[in-house]
Order: C-alpha cells, then structure tokens, then sequence
C-alpha cells in the first residue's frame, strides 16, 4: 500500500487547536502560562514552522546520531589523546561542560512549557521534539566528560557547577532563569530559541566543533556537531512567534525582549566563549578571532534576521559592535586573576607570539591589555606570584553577574572603572554599563530581589568573611580550585 507524502497531512495532523467545551480556555491555557497576549486562538494558528518533521523522522534520525557519537567515543576510548592534551583544549571542555551540562536539562523544561501551553500548536509540535533534544543533549554531556573524572576533579563540575554558589555558574544560572525558567511560552519561544540559540549557542557549536577536529578531539567533535544539528532545528521556534506579535501589534514588547535577552547572552559569551576562542585554543589551532567570529556569524545574521522579520536592531547595537573588540579581554584577564574562584584552569596564554597574534587581531591590545599583563608577567618571573593572586572580591553587575571592569588606557593616567549605579526602594544597585541599567530597569521587580556573590558577602552570608571563606561557600575545594593551565610557561617565555 502506498504512502501519502508528508506535505499531504503534516499541516492537518499539527493542527491541534479545539474550542474548549468543558473548561475556559484560559484555564486551558492560563496567561501567565501561555503568554497569548489577547491574540485570538485562531491566530495562532497562523504559527508556521520553518523545519517540518514527524515523531517517525525524528526518532530515526537521533538514532542514527546517537549511535555515530557514541561508536566514535567507543573506537577512540584506548586512544591517549586525553594524556597528551593541551592544558588549554582540557581548560575548555571542562568550562564547556561545567556550564552548559544542566543547562541543557533546564532548558528541557523550558521546551515543555511551550509544548503544554503555547497557543500555536506548530510551536507545541516543535518543542516536543525540543524537549527530547535537551534532554538528550544533557545526558551526552553528562556521560562523555564522566569518563575523565578520575583523570581530574574539575571534570565533576559538569554536574556539581549548579548545584553551587561558584560565581561563574551562578551568572549562567541567572541568565538562564531569566530568558526561560520563568518567563511564559511566548515570551521563551523569544528569548530562548531566537536570540540565544539562534544567534549564539547554535554558532557557539559549531566554531567549538570545528576547533575540536583542527585540534584533535574528534569525540568532542562528534559529539558537539550531534547536538548542532538539533540547535538549528529547535532554535527557530521564535521566528514565527515574532512574526505574530508584530502583525498584532505587540512589536515594542517584543523587541524589547529580543534586546535584553541579546545583551545578556552576549556578556555571557564575553567571559566564556571570547576566552576560550582567544587565549584557550592553541595559537596553532585558531582559525580567526573571536571579533571575526562574531563579526561573521553573530553580527551579519542579527542584522539580517531581525530587519528581515520586522524588528529593528537593538537601540545598543553600536556599543555592541564596539564591545565585541574589548570586553572579553577584560573579562579573560580578571577570570585568570581570580583563578582560584574558578573550576577549571584557565591559561594566561600571552606568550611572545601569542601577543603578536593579539596585537595583528585586536590593534592597540599591547598599550592596553598588554601593559597589565606587562606587570603580571614581571611578578611571576621574579617570585611574586602572591602579586598575581587575588586578596578581596570585585565589584560584580547586579544585572548580568559578572564583574565591572573597564578597558585599560593607553596612557599612564590612572585608570578609572566606570559603576553605573541605580537606587531602588533603598537599596543600591551597580551595573556594567547603561544598558545593563536600562534591562534592569525594564522590569525591576523581576530582578529586585537577586543577590550577587558579593551581596552575599556583604550579608554576612560568607564566613570566615575572607577569600578562603568565599571559595568554601561557592563550593571550590582543593583538587579543584583553578590555577594556572601552563604553569606559567607563556610568562617564563620573557625571562
């Protein structure tokens, strides 16, 4: 017997929206819940998918691939590329898992609450399937790092990051929560699947894959390409749902939340992904910068996306381009200065032709950057390493959680770190830039309440209130405590 093709019954068969008979529909679909937004049902049903598949289709295919990555992870299980590693590529997939891990459960949840309550029934067949895939991607990278943990304390991170108060993990958490742990369908479709895991993971994947085989690890390749090709498919699940708001009228309030949600996965990026493109990845091993990265990918296909779909470009989008240049380097540097709060080694990677690198990619890195780590470098080679360590707490941004740091001048003039303060029903809060104010400001008592590591230490919370206090009460203990990746080989290259 003949089958009918799939574009013969797939519009029919996703069509699931009914006119309730024995609840309201909003109690079938609560507001708070589904974020409809008074758009009639029968509009939603307007909802059109980009990526069309079936349950039979979506089985098949992830069984293939689950069988790729792990035939791949067994036949490579005897091989030592692990002993032989750069301490950088290791510093990586140990950051890498340790802060998208659960990240990928969590997300999961945000997956099923689209799929129960979204008004769009092509958004609930889409995150059905967007379920499964994070819930997938969260065993995998659960499994594959578990197999190094008795090689390292720090690869037990992957599943122990969250369940601390480790700065780091803490700031990812705080996104997270933000774009889709508490937000409603709608509102998730947005800043979930269209600004973050369009614009960012989705590409983040695929750099992260490409520098994976060019560097050897072609587990971590296989794996990570796995999980890229059900980014690209799930991520598109905002597209359609901007599409509704702006014919409705709702285009401030959804260009409003693609804005913040952009911002702050961007700083998040800036103190993970920058690095680790940057300094992490072995000099040999970088096909282009982090900027160019950014440039290529993240930039161009915001600016076509988001005027192509009716928005506009976010009201910051020039000191964005501008920060792309900078803000990681500072972000690097202070994460490697405070190593010890850290549960991964992170490398200063500065070394003679590193700084060459630096200097052709980012001109005027050297009269900026490069002076700081100028004295760094003079204290290691001459046994003040206690100078290069970390004796009180930084000033962190209550909105992104990161800490506020400013670009080094290019003179002698004492530098001066800008804290763009906001007071609220009393209380005093620091931000790392004006937009950060302004996304704060968007909603404040959404974030009134949140306390960064600082805050905490403030309260009291932290005791004994000194370093070793805050490294027990975020967790870090000794075997997992960050120090130096290359012992200092990049700095011992000026003796």
């Amino acid at each position: 017997m003949s089958l009918m093709k799939r574009e013969e019954w797939y519009d029919l068969t996703r069509a699931t929206n009914w006119t309730p008979k024995y609840v309201k529909e909003d109690e079938l679909l609560p507001e708070e819940m589904s974020g409809g937004r008074n758009i009639p049902l029968s509009t939603w049903d307007s909802y059109d998918e980009p990526y069309k598949v079936t349950y039979s289709e979506y089985v098949g295919t992830q069984r293939e691939k689950d069988a790729g990555i792990y035939s791949v992870k067994a036949a490579l299980s005897r091989s030592k590329f692990m002993d032989n590693v750069d301490p950088g590529w290791e510093a990586i997939m140990i950051l890498h898992y340790g802060g998208i891990a659960l990240g990928e459960y969590a997300a999961s949840i945000a997956e099923t609450r689209m799929a129960r309550f979204s008004k769009a029934p092509g958004n609930r067949n889409m995150a059905t399937y967007g379920m499964l895939d994070e819930n997938r991607h969260g065993q995998h990278q659960l499994y594959f790092p578990h197999t190094y943990t008795n090689k390292n304390r720090q690869w037990d991170w992957a599943w122990k990051s969250y369940h601390t108060n480790q700065w780091a993990a803490v700031a990812t958490k705080n996104f997270l929560d933000d774009i889709m742990m508490t937000r409603d369908a709608v509102a998730t479709s947005i800043m979930l699947t269209f600004s973050f895991e369009t614009g960012f993971t989705n590409m983040q994947f695929l750099g992260l894959a490409a520098d994976a085989a060019e560097t050897g690890d072609h587990t971590f390749a296989s794996l990570i390409s796995s999980i890229q090709t059900d980014e690209s498919r799930h991520a598109q699940q905002g597209g359609p749902t901007l599409k509704i708001l702006i014919a409705n009228g709702k285009k401030e309030e959804a260009q409003q939340m693609v804005d913040i949600s952009i911002w702050k996965a961007w700083r998040l990026f800036s103190v993970l992904t920058g690095p680790i493109m940057d300094y992490y990845t072995p000099l040999e091993h970088r096909k282009q910068s982090f900027k160019e990265f950014m440039e290529e990918w993240i930039i161009s296909q915001f600016e076509r996306q988001l005027l192509d779909i009716g928005l506009d470009l976010p009201w910051y989008w020039d000191e964005f381009i501008n920060d792309i240049a900078d803000k990681h380097h500072g972000m690097h540097m202070g994460s490697w200065f405070w190593r010890p709060t850290l549960f991964w080694n992170p490398t200063g990677s500065v070394g003679i032709e590193e700084r060459k690198w630096l200097e052709e990619k980012y001109p005027g890195w050297n009269a900026t950057y490069g002076k700081c780590w100028d004295v760094i470098i003079d204290n290691i080679n001459n046994d003040k390493e206690h100078l290069t360590l970390p004796e009180t707490l930084p000033v962190v941004c209550n909105f992104g959680f990161l800490p506020l740091i400013q670009t080094p001048n290019k003179t002698r003039d004492k530098n001066k770190l800008i804290d763009y303060q906001l007071e609220y029903e009393g209380r005093l809060y620091h931000f790392n830039s004006e937009v950060d104010k302004w996304a704060f400001q968007t909603d404040p008592n959404r974030y009134k309440y949140t306390m960064t590591l600082v805050d905490e230490f403030l309260a009291g919370m932290v005791q004994p209130p000194d370093l070793n206090g805050a490294l027990a009460y975020m967790g870090l203990t000794p075997g997992e405590i960050g120090s130096d990746a290359h012992n200092y080989a990049w700095a011992k290259e000026y003796k």
